[in-house]
């Protein structure tokens, strides 16, 4: 059965070509299991095409199955320009630990200096509380806040979906439901500073929203723009060409449609237009939550750099113990109690500095130490130092549910399939 109606008949023929690369070292037999399995999610009509990568210790395959949308017949290609949403942060995140190398700011110092509309935070008594029913700030908020998810923002949907904050932030166009934000990064923190504080600071995990202040917090230090900041101190020196906040003009070709379910209707639309749409130009609010455009290789170039302790042939983006400590836990067993994210995240994962880390074993995929993150868009990216490996996939197909989709399990568990030592 097909999930989209404009699914061809061509769409599913043009699936069943060969893997797009020779097997690079990797089994041929069970490259052929990995196509398969990702395969079946493309003549099952549920996407329209996709891009698969795994590096694994210094081989390297890719996997390009089907279109660059349900009714079209251009094939979807390694050089595909995807919106990455949600695989923003880990990059956001080491653009600020570079400003931390370099002492222009601290972990534990308080953003108020570069973020005054935070100052004087108050904090909701309760979550159900009115936002009038607020008691002083233990403290500032601090950088760590906003890299381990723990400034008092954050998208109260997973928490407290009904309650007066969540409703009036809703209402402010600051919640993900109102996402890309179109408002300047001046106008986005005025706007946030209205707001209480759902907890104390450093109390308890909340998700995004401290990403979407971090990136503001990295223009404001470095004195120039998000953008350009990271083009500068990560793109140009890991060779990041296509990967940026906007697709130029003469790359929209590249740019393939982004579907997700109508959960009124329960039809498939179009979220993201191809060719343009608001990818298409530069944003007046560059997010550091889920902003950024990028292909398979610029991801795998960014991976390696994490995988290798911060370098990356003669480059050097960040230090070893930076790396290291970006990707241990910090979460605490009581906060990830009082923490609610999708459903067994906290089971076998904690959260270290702008990404989740695995911390249990609880499938083929799941070995402690891997660290990275998905997109809302079907995008995963993860990096696994034991295993010496990066992988990358990519489509432009929200999941219907909030849990990790059948189509990136298939991939990571299709990954480590593949492992033969």
């Amino acid at each position: 059965m097909h999930d989209h109606p404009l699914h061809p008949q061509s769409h599913a023929q043009g699936a069943m070509r060969p893997p797009a690369t020779d097997n690079g070292g990797f089994s041929p037999a069970r490259l052929e299991r990995m196509h398969a399995a990702l395969r079946r999610h493309v003549e099952s009509g549920l996407l329209p095409g996709l891009v698969a990568l795994v590096h694994y210790r210094g081989r390297e395959h890719v996997d390009v199955v089907g279109h660059q949308a349900f009714d079209s017949n251009v094939p979807i290609r390694r050089d595909t320009i995807f919106r990455l949403a949600s695989m923003t942060k880990p990059i956001t995140a080491v653009g600020a630990m570079i400003l931390v190398e370099e002492c222009r700011i601290r972990l534990d110092d308080p953003v108020d200096e570069w973020l005054p509309e935070l100052k004087d935070r108050r904090v909701l008594r309760t979550i159900e509380s009115p936002l009038d029913d607020t008691v002083p700030a233990n403290r500032p908020i601090t950088l760590r806040d906003l890299l381990t998810f723990r400034s008092g923002y954050g998208e109260l949907g997973f928490l407290s979906p009904t309650c007066p904050l969540q409703k009036t932030m809703s209402e402010a166009g600051l919640t993900l439901a109102e996402w890309p934000f179109t408002v300047t990064p001046d106008d986005f923190m005025k706007r946030l500073g209205n707001f209480p504080l759902a907890h104390q600071p450093g109390e308890r995990w909340l998700y995004h929203t401290a990403s979407e202040i971090l990136g503001v917090l990295i223009a404001r230090v470095s004195g120039t723009s998000l953008a350009t900041f990271l083009r500068e101190r990560i793109f140009e020196p890991l060779g990041m060409t296509d990967t940026g906040f906007h697709v130029p003009e003469a790359k929209l070709d590249r740019l393939p449609i982004c579907y997700g379910r109508d959960f009124l209707s329960g039809e498939v639309v179009v979220l993201h237009e191809a060719h343009g749409g608001l990818f298409g130009r530069p944003p007046a609010f560059e997010s550091g939550g889920g902003g950024l455009v990028s292909t398979v290789d610029d991801l795998l170039a960014f991976g390696r750099m994490m995988l290798d302790d911060g370098a990356y042939g003669s480059e050097r983006v960040l230090s070893r113990p930076t790396v290291e400590l970006m990707t241990m836990d910090h979460i605490t067993p009581e906060q990830k109690a009082a923490s609610p994210f999708f459903a067994g995240f906290w089971n076998d994962h904690g959260w270290g500095l702008g990404m989740a880390v695995f911390t249990a074993r609880r499938d083929l995929a799941g070995v402690p130490g891997r660290f990275g993150w998905d997109g809302a868009f079907g995008t995963s990216w993860w990096v696994d130092p034991k295993e010496r490996m990066v992988g990358v996939f990519m489509t432009q197909r929200r999941p219907d549910v909030l849990a990790i989709p059948a189509f990136i399990l298939d991939f990571w568990t299709s990954a480590y399939q593949l492992i033969d030592g």
